[in-house]
């Protein structure tokens, strides 16, 4: 059996204020375009459909009119929520939806309900594993602790149970939008950090032949059966050496693995590029660049007249300008977000209590009150997504 995993569309996302839908409607011609030509079998979309909960209308009918596309080539498509989607909206008419072979996966309590397939070979079962807000599942799934461990893992027990009971040779997939311990991050992923962690082992997902993995951007094998396809887009500088792809997955007789990675189309090459103002507008080295969504970070020790103006004239996609002069105490001009950039909120609010108390740092306790209190309000702003 053939399937295209996927993940991480953000339909509705922009770029540095760059509209990115046209670009978004270009993947997802690319990715119906392959479902034909390859003759794929079940389409796999690993969460973030949307890039937030409330998304704007010119996305969601994007979303539908691939979701009809797809119905209409016959092959069946099975998609969760990730951390970004709004479940309860995302899973509305699912119930009609999977009629016509659209199988949307949003209730953590129905996550070891199968979509089951068949081939030459028999059945897989394909279960589909929404993003798991760790304090809103606890109690669901009876996990010992409310981090993404415990209620991944007990998430994962109930899979394993349900495929235990099914007939001998029954192949598996599972689709999770999760941190797996290995991956790379990038930019532009939201935190899900709880108390302090946000990753889970790759060893939760023993006994099921393939995981569809979403929410991180980058495309990266953890083992030869757990796998991100990474988003189609890029949607952070920091996503510059990305190579934006889909993961095309056999599942033979026995349940092995072959994974062929598709190129994704690419609207606009991504650079950033760090110097001097003169230097960035002289270097032929840089002409490669003129064409690209442009980072440009000036090293001049002293702040040049309209800066972007100039590098407009030579970069007419720059998108972004930031200052860091390189010398001695001229380093403190460099942008507050630059200087957060790599920081957890964690980490931010320990240096806020040491800048303000000097000679003094946090200490576990308080550490362990900083963490519960930003575990506090992330739960809260997921739960008011939820309610609205």
């Amino acid at each position: 059996m053939r399937f295209l995993h996927t993940s991480d569309w953000h339909l509705g996302r922009s770029f540095h204020r760059v509209n990115l839908l046209t670009a978004q409607r270009a993947f997802l011609d690319h990715l119906v375009e392959t479902v034909r030509t390859r003759r794929v079998d079940a389409v796999l979309v690993a969460g973030d459909v949307y890039d937030r909960a409330v998304p704007p209308l010119a996305a969601v009918e994007l979303f539908d009119d691939a979701l009809h596309r797809l119905a209409g080539l016959g092959v069946p498509t099975v998609m969760i929520s990730g951390n970004h989607d709004s479940a309860r909206r995302l899973g509305v008419g699912s119930g009609l939806m999977g009629q016509a072979g659209v199988h949307l996966r949003t209730d953590p309590a129905a996550c070891a309900t199968p979509v089951v397939l068949r081939d030459a070979y028999g059945e897989v079962a394909l279960y589909g594993l929404p993003y798991l807000e760790p304090a809103l599942v606890k109690d669901e799934f009876g996990a010992e602790r409310a981090d993404h461990a415990h209620v991944l893992g007990a998430a994962m027990d109930r899979v394993r149970d349900d495929l235990a009971a099914r007939p001998a040779g029954t192949r598996s997939v599972v689709l999770a939008h999760a941190f797996v311990t290995g991956g790379a991050p990038s930019d532009s992923e939201r935190d899900i950090t709880v108390g302090g962690v946000e990753s889970v082992p790759a060893a939760v997902f023993e006994g099921v032949d393939y995981a569809a993995l979403g929410h991180l951007h980058g495309c990266q094998t953890i083992t030869d059966r757990v796998r991100y396809s990474g988003s189609p887009l890029a949607y952070s500088f920091s996503e510059e050496r990305h190579r934006k792809s889909m993961w095309l997955v056999d599942l033979d007789a026995a349940g092995t693995v072959t994974a062929e990675r598709l190129d994704c189309p690419v609207p606009r090459p991504l650079a950033r590029l760090r110097g001097e103002l003169e230097e960035l507008l002289a270097d032929p080295a840089h002409d490669v660049h003129e064409e690209a969504w442009v980072e440009a970070t000036l090293t001049d020790s002293a702040r040049p007249h309209e800066p972007m103006a100039r590098l407009a004239a030579r970069f007419p996609h720059i998108l972004s300008l930031a200052f860091e002069p390189e010398e001695g105490a001229a380093r403190t001009l460099a942008s507050y977000a630059q200087r957060l950039r790599g920081r957890s909120d964690q980490e931010i609010a320990e240096d806020f209590v040491a800048h303000v108390r000097p000679g003094r740092g946090v200490d576990d306790e308080e550490r362990d009150v900083l963490r519960s209190a930003l575990d506090e309000v992330r739960t809260d702003d997921v739960l008011r997504e939820v309610a609205g």
